[in-house]
C-alpha cells in the first residue's frame, strides 16, 4: 500500500513497484495529490490515512504485506507558520497508520522521512549517525515518526526503513509522472516554470550563506532514483525481518541555487530572470548526503546522477503539464 500515491514522489514510487513486478494500490485523500498520477489499473482508494476503518478494509482486501509512506506535508516555511498543522498531518496521522499496520499484521514500513531531520549539521557531507537536531516543524514532526517507528519496530512483529531524503528533483524518464503541484517550492520546479514562462522570474532565498557564492547548497537526487531506493529498501526488508535500516538518500554532491539556475538556463537555452530576497526561516546554508550506507546496504546504482539530466526531466514534465491543464488542478476521485 503507497500512501500518498497520487503525489510527486509517491507516484514515481507506484510506477517503481509495477515496473519491478510488484501488486501494488493507494490511498491518498487528494489534497495535493491528482488523481491522474495514478494508474487507472493500480486499486485506488480515496481517503485519509487517519481512517482505521478503511485502512483495515484495504489490508484485507489487498492482502497487505507493506507499506510505503509518502502521505505528509512538506513545505518548510509553511511549517513554521503552521506547527500544529504539520504535527497534526505527519505526525499524529502517522501513528494513527502505524497503529493500523500493527493491528493488521503488515510485517514491514517504509517511511519517507526527510534530511530536515539533521537541522543544521555543521559538516559538509551528512552521515546518518548525526545528531537529528531539526530546527524546523517540518523536520521535527518527520524526527517523531521516526522515533515511533524504532519504538514500534522493538516491540511488535514489524521492522521499516526510514529513508531520509535530500532535495529531490526531476520527473519520470518516460514521462508517466512528474512534480504537477501548483505553487511548488521546489527549486528546480519553479525554475523550469519560469523557463517555460508560467512565472516571471525566481526568487533567491539569502546570498549570504557561508557556501561558495553565499547561496544555499543542497544535494539534489532525481524522483526515479529515490523510487528505486525505496524498492531495493522494501526487498532488503523482507529478506531480514528482524532488521531496521535508517539510510540518507542523496549523490553526495551539493549544487547551489545560482548552479541551479545556470543548469536550467543552459538546458531551456533561455535566462532565467533572478530576484535575490532575504532567507527564508527554517533554512541551512548547506546540506549534502554522506550516503555510504545506502551504497553499501542495498543494490542501488544511480541512473540519473547528473544535474542537467535532473533539469531537463522536470522541463519536459512542466512543458507536457503546459499541453494538458486538467493536469494542474486536482481530479475528483
Amino acid at each position: 500500500l503507497v500512501t500518498g500515491g497520487a503525489g510527486y514522489i509517491g507516484s514515481h514510487a507506484v510506477l517503481a513497484l509495477r515496473d519491478a513486478g510488484y501488486p501494488v494500490a493507494v490511498i491518498d485523500n487528494l489534497a495535493t495529490g491528482f488523481r491522474f498520477a495514478v494508474p487507472d489499473d493500480v486499486p485506488f482508494f480515496h481517503g485519509d490515512i487517519e481512517d482505521a476503518e478503511l485502512l483495515a478494509r484495504i489490508f484485507k482486501s489487498q492482502g497487505t504485506r507493506a507499506v510505503m509512506h509518502f502521505a505528509g506535508s512538506v513545505v518548510v516555511p509553511e511549517s513554521v507558520a503552521k506547527p500544529l498543522s504539520y504535527y497534526h498531518n505527519n505526525t499524529s496521522k502517522s501513528r494513527a497508520l502505524i497503529e493500523a499496520t500493527v493491528e493488521a499484521g503488515v510485517p514491514h514500513f517504509i517511511f519517507s522521512s526527510t534530511a530536515a531531520t539533521y537541522g543544521v549539521p555543521g559538516i559538509e557531507r551528512v552521515p546518518e549517525d548525526c545528531p537529528q537536531v531539526p530546527i524546523n516543524p517540518y523536520g521535527w514532526s518527520k524526527l517523531m515518526t521516526e522515533r515511533m517507528l524504532a519504538d514500534t519496530a522493538a516491540a511488535h512483529a514489524m521492522n521499516y526503513c526510514a529513508l531520509r531524503y535530500f532535495n529531490v528533483a526531476g520527473a519520470d524518464p518516460l514521462g508517466r509522472s512528474g512534480q504537477s503541484t501548483a505553487g511548488a517550492t521546489h527549486l528546480i520546479k519553479v525554475a523550469v516554470e519560469a523557463a517555460l514562462g508560467k512565472r516571471d522570474g525566481v526568487a533567491v532565498f539569502g546570498t549570504d550563506y557561508e557556501t561558495p557564492d553565499g547561496t544555499g547548497v543542497r544535494d539534489y537526487i532525481h524522483v526515479s532514483d529515490l523510487a528505486a531506493a525505496h524498492v531495493h529498501a522494501l526487498e532488503a526488508l523482507v529478506a531480514q525481518p528482524s532488521h531496521s535500516l535508517q539510510m540518507n538518500c542523496g549523490y553526495g554532491r551539493g549544487f547551489s541555487v545560482l548552479e541551479v539556475l545556470d543548469a536550467v538556463d543552459r538546458v531551456s537555452g533561455g535566462n532565467i530572470s533572478r530576484v535575490i530576497e532575504p532567507r527564508r526561516a527554517g533554512d541551512p546554508g548547506c546540506l549534502v548526503a554522506d550516503n555510504a550506507r545506502i551504497l553499501n546496504a542495498l543494490p542501488w546504482v544511480p541512473q540519473f546522477a547528473d544535474l542537467d539530466t535532473i533539469v531537463r526531466h522536470a522541463l519536459a514534465w512542466e512543458a507536457k503539464l503546459g499541453e494538458n491543464p486538467a493536469h494542474t488542478t486536482h481530479a475528483t476521485p
